[in-house]
């Protein structure tokens, strides 16, 4: 097996940094395999969202992908890796 690479994407601010958290998804989008966006819609639309990436490029290129959405104010990533040890 050779494991799975996840990031979250933790977004404070959905609607204000939504173009430049898609610019950077966009310049990305070939190591991004699959992309799930969560956010609350009770009442109205949430501002914070939570964005799931399964990645597929090597660790320079991920490493490249969390910065630039880090960069980004109110956004915060964490990786997970599993099963490939």
């Amino acid at each position: 097996m050779k494991g799975y690479v996840v990031l979250g994407v933790l977004v404070s601010q959905r609607t204000k940094d939504a173009v430049a958290i898609q610019d950077v998804l966009t310049k990305y989008g070939c190591i991004i395999k699959m992309r799930l966006g969560l956010h609350e819609t009770a009442n109205v639309c949430a501002e914070d969202a939570l964005l799931l990436l399964q990645l597929d490029g090597d660790s320079k290129e991920i490493k490249a992908l969390e910065d630039g959405l880090n960069a980004i104010n109110g956004v915060e990533t964490q990786l997970i890796s599993l099963g490939s040890k």
